[in-house]
């Protein structure tokens, strides 16, 4: 079972293409939206509305940076300073070109910082990209359930028939 996508986006536009990015890289996983950073640290903390989500981490956590209710930032801080959620990649995915945005979002342990491009088929590329990289080809920490998975079908594969 593939771990969902976890986007956290509050802009009706950005996260319509943002969604419609994801389903043309022909990624498998499911996309789940938050609209604010409160909702996003509900669903991570499995509380309030999400408290009988399935167990496990996103694949990957697509962050806005201006959010309602607790920004993007607090929210990456949030994940890092949380042991459960610490591996979690996080792509801060923003419009923000603000240094000081930039900067203090990789003092907090942001994985990537992309800047939202303004034209369409750059903004596609690079979500796809994005998605492809961080819930295909970037290798989960140890620990994890998919490489858990990997190493067990690995083994199954290996033992003679």
């Amino acid at each position: 079972m593939l771990k969902p996508i976890l986007l956290v986006e509050d802009n009706p536009h950005d996260l319509e293409l943002t969604l419609v990015a994801l389903e043309r890289s022909q990624l498998a996983n499911d996309v789940i939206v938050m609209r604010d950073g409160a909702e996003a640290l509900d669903y991570l903390h499995r509380r309030g509305d999400h408290v009988s989500r399935a167990d496990g981490n996103p694949a990957v956590l697509l962050l806005d940076l201006k959010l309602p209710k607790v920004d993007g930032l607090e929210v990456l801080k949030t994940v890092r300073d949380t042991p459960e959620l610490r591996s979690i990649p996080v792509v801060m995915l923003t419009s923000s070109r603000e240094e000081p945005d930039l900067v203090r979002a990789y003092e907090l342990g942001v994985n990537a910082y992309v800047v939202k491009p303004v034209e369409f088929r750059d903004f596609v590329a690079a979500i796809s990209d994005l998605g492809i990289f961080w819930a295909v080809l970037n290798e989960p920490p140890p620990g994890s359930l998919r490489l858990q998975r990997q190493l067990r079908d690995r083994k199954s594969s290996e033992e003679p028939s």
